[in-house]
């Protein structure tokens, strides 16, 4: 296990959107670099940058034509190499984002593939043997009818990203291969590869994208999926120990055991993390995957969703919705590896949509007070608003969480010096859109607590990544919520009433606070939408 891990704190970048330092409209390596030092002034001392290799962009560099080549748009390898170097130099680790279920279909692996004549390639791709079969009872899409090999081809997301071939759990037909045949070994030595590559350059290591995916089959339990992470874990072990592995699998009892030293805690519709702070999701059908009303610019639309978010006021949500889930994973793996709580991610609406400043300081209290390694997305910490915007390379509803990073109230918010028509996304055209430079004046914003709770969470060890959560009181339908760490106790009201609950400890005081509350004879006050550390 990375020792670094357990003090970790991640930043999200989403390159094309984060700071752009030629002008074109775009971000890139070298805009990041710029930011470093803000980015450490936060208290973030690592950073997931979202797929930034060669690309046509059709799922926003989630269709990697090139693994070993660094996207144009954002630079060279040599100025993704630079930005490895100077994040070094400032105790900033970066994970890269690996794609290992599928490529572009512009890839020349698959181009080769496409090929009538068998070649080194044939195989590294699922191809079924004839070009009217599907894929069976199955239900994996599949594309035919483009290549001059006569057979379809599975898909594993959009149709511009064909399935990397790791074979199947089952092989019941000829067409398909077993996990141990040559096939499946070649891709993955394919991959372990790419990663080599990476690490040799400086990568700190990956944030696996999709990670559940790569074998095909009746697995729910993902045991052939699971034996390729567990040996590609040995590798890092043996030759690169200090990189790090994060799963996007949701699923800490199955990914830790595969080998990933962290697994996100997806916020989907209906799970029970949605809760927190995105209960809107979950409500009368309207989920905003599907719903053309769905907007973060309409006041009016965003109140016919039904909202239950525990941290938004007097919404009637629960605790327990969440931490029955929560708790009863983290028992479970708390020895071998971190679950990873989000406040937001390029997939998911940003926590301002429904949430106000004051419920947004809560929120990031509660997840940076919690065990495991956190997650920060750009933007957040100065509540960058979802915008209503059209797609954009493959983002649909999501593309609104995508947009510039508000730097200041210079031209495009200080993201670029392009003209507006240019840029990547349009920045938020709203007179009050919160910007850094002005937040970065006030200790009091949204920004200056932030960087006030990462402070206290790098100062105090029992509020770091290790596993010593303990429940104090928690009861349905009731606040406050309040848990223990190590000497620390966290406490969260957030509704509009003062609250208190009967606590076995002694008389404390508290070291951090939004809003107020003490502990005192045994019964622990907090007024209303506070957040004490005791």
């Amino acid at each position: 296990m990375p020792g670094w891990l357990k003090d970790a704190v991640f930043y999200e970048i989403y390159p094309q959107s984060y700071c752009d330092s030629n002008s074109d409209g775009i971000g890139d390596f070298q805009g990041i670099i710029t930011k470093l030092d803000y980015i450490k002034s936060l208290g973030c001392n690592a950073l997931w940058i979202n797929p930034c290799f060669d690309s046509p962009f059709r799922d926003a560099g989630y269709d990697v034509r090139d693994y070993k080549k660094a996207a144009d748009r954002y630079g060279t390898n040599e100025d993704l190499i630079r930005l490895f170097q100077e994040a070094h130099a400032r105790g900033i680790h970066v994970l890269l984002d690996l794609v290992p279920g599928h490529t572009s279909e512009e890839h020349e692996w698959f181009q080769k593939s496409c090929a009538l004549e068998r070649n080194e390639y044939s195989d590294r791709f699922i191809w079924t043997d004839y070009c009217f079969r599907g894929t069976g009872n199955m239900g994996y899409p599949y594309v035919g009818g483009e290549a001059e090999r006569p057979g379809t081809y599975l898909l594993n997301f959009f149709k511009c990203q064909p399935a990397l071939n790791y074979g199947w759990l089952h092989a019941d037909e000829n067409w398909k291969c077993t996990v141990d045949s040559e096939a499946a070994r070649s891709t993955i030595e394919a991959i372990k590869d790419v990663m080599r590559f990476w690490m040799d350059r400086g990568c700190d290591g990956f944030r696996v994208d999709m990670a559940s995916s790569l074998v095909k089959g009746d697995d729910e339990k993902k045991t052939g999926t699971s034996r390729i992470w567990r040996e590609i874990r040995n590798m890092l072990d043996q030759d690169y120990p200090e990189c790090a592995l994060v799963s996007e699998w949701s699923n800490p009892s199955l990914s830790l055991r595969a080998g990933f030293h962290a697994d996100f805690v997806l916020n989907e519709p209906n799970s029970p993390y949605s809760t927190l702070v995105r209960d809107y999701q979950n409500h009368a059908g309207r989920i905003i995957h599907s719903d053309p009303c769905f907007t973060g610019a309409d006041p009016e639309c965003a109140a016919e969703y039904e909202d239950h978010s525990f941290f938004k006021m007097d919404a009637g949500g629960d605790i327990t919705c969440f931490m029955d889930w929560y708790l009863e994973r983290y028992q479970d793996t708390k020895d071998i590896g971190y679950m990873s709580l989000i406040t937001c991610n390029h997939d998911t609406v940003r926590p301002s949509f429904n949430l106000s400043e004051r419920e947004l300081k809560l929120f990031y209290a509660f997840l940076f007070t919690m065990p495991g390694v956190p997650f920060l997305y750009y933007g957040d910490e100065i509540g960058q608003r979802y915008q209503n915007l059209r797609t954009k390379e493959g983002g649909y509803f999501r593309t609104g969480s995508r947009t510039p990073m508000q730097w200041s109230r210079e031209k495009n918010l200080g993201f670029s010096d392009a003209d507006a028509a240019c840029l990547y996304l349009p920045v938020d055209p709203a007179q009050d859109a919160p910007v850094v430079s002005e937040m970065m004046q006030d200790a009091d914003s949204l920004l200056g607590t932030v960087r006030s709770i990462l402070a206290l969470r790098h100062k105090e060890e029992d509020l770091q990544g290790q596993p010593n959560l303990e429940v104090l009181y928690q009861k349905k339908g009731e606040l406050p919520f309040v848990y223990r760490r190590g000497n620390r106790i966290c406490a969260v009201n957030p509704s509009s009433k003062t609250v208190s609950a009967p606590i076995d400890a002694e008389d404390r005081k508290p070291v951090w606070q939004v809003g107020a509350g003490n502990l005192k004879d045994g019964v622990l006050t907090l007024k209303p939408q506070s957040f004490i550390i005791l």
